[in-house]
């Protein structure tokens, strides 16, 4: 993208379409840990998935990096049902959607607080057993049995 292009770009306030981009702006993600920062695009609820094998650890190990984490998943070959829904998402001809990682929920919580609702999961894992979940309701963050069904929300990046 060309200097003029990108300063003709206009970020839309919080909770509202991005067209474009494939849902709704959830806000920025600060840099962490040596990696840039970028703008999060939450995409439509897909449904309601387990998480994946109940009693499996899984390469799904960040709490901050949703995309790594899908990643990991999908190219682990396991069965992911809620990771395999995110990362097969296309909205606006965006395909490089995933499931966030749980502070990526977190944030989208913060941002969009009172605008969505229901527990969403996130790709980090807590254990063999449990993956974490953000409640939108009420920002409450927990984790869950994997074999249980929680919605999925894709999210993809806008880097600028």
């Amino acid at each position: 993208m060309q200097a003029a292009e990108q300063a003709q770009i206009t970020i839309p306030e919080i909770g509202a379409v991005w067209p474009g981009q494939g849902g709704i702006y959830a806000g920025f993600i600060p840099a962490r840990n040596g990696a840039d920062g970028y703008h999060l695009i939450l995409g439509d609820e897909l449904g309601k998935f387990e998480w994946g094998p109940y009693g499996n650890e899984s390469p799904a190990t960040s709490l901050i990096d949703g995309r790594a984490n899908t990643l990991a998943l999908i190219e682990s070959g396991g069965e992911y049902p809620a990771a395999i829904a995110a990362h097969e998402h296309d909205a606006d001809g965006h395909s490089d959607f995933y499931l966030p990682a749980a502070a990526e929920l977190y944030e989208a919580w913060l941002n969009l607080n009172g605008k969505l609702t229901g527990w969403v999961w996130s790709s980090s894992q807590r254990s063999a057993y449990n993956a974490f979940g953000v409640g939108f309701d009420d920002g409450f963050q927990s984790y869950h049995g994997k074999d249980g069904e929680l919605r999925v929300r894709p999210v993809r990046r806008f880097i600028r």
